[in-house]
């Protein structure tokens, strides 16, 4: 299983376009394989920061995901309210 963490840095007062925006673009990953999960949090200290994980089988569907039409298309308007810092994880430790 491989973990994708992404920060986002929100452009101030544009939270609700932003998790609009991320809600689009869930809903298409959803359908693709390999997905597994996702989840949001929202910093309580700088409600501008987000940070996402999803989960999928591995990197290659993730690959495949973001390199569709689909995903590009959405993912345009995703940087234009936030800065995202994504980067793929695999499990070291996990108690």
């Amino acid at each position: 299983m491989i973990t994708l963490i992404n920060r986002f840095t929100v452009t101030e007062g544009r939270n609700a376009e932003f998790e609009d925006i991320l809600s689009g673009i869930t809903a298409y990953m959803t359908s693709r394989p390999g997905f597994l999960g996702h989840t949001l949090y929202r910093s309580t200290k700088n409600p501008e920061v987000y940070v996402e994980t999803a989960r999928w089988t591995d990197a290659a569907s993730h690959r495949e995901a973001m390199s569709a039409e689909d995903f590009r298309s959405r993912a345009k308007y995703l940087i234009q309210v936030a800065k995202p810092d994504p980067d793929l994880f695999e499990v070291v430790d996990e108690n």
